[in-house]
């Protein structure tokens, strides 16, 4: 699966791969699999990142275009 819009949302917000694989405690590498979807984002890497970014993980996923996450 491809993670497409952790991408969108990196760039969006002017940031760069090493700066979110510090944050997950990855590797820049790891985290580059991550968007290319070479390897699955585990379960609370996708919470921290919905975090981070203020958005669902349905939006993260794909499964949904709206970002809001309810609250």
């Amino acid at each position: 699966m491809q993670y497409q819009n952790i991408r969108y949302l990196r760039e969006d917000n002017d940031y760069k791969q090493k700066q979110l694989a510090e944050y997950l405690n990855v590797s820049q590498n790891t985290y580059s699999q991550y968007e290319n979807g070479v390897i699955e984002l585990t379960a609370p890497t996708l919470v921290k990142l919905a975090d981070f970014y203020d958005v669902s993980v349905d939006y993260l996923l794909g499964r949904t275009n709206n970002t809001a996450v309810n609250k």
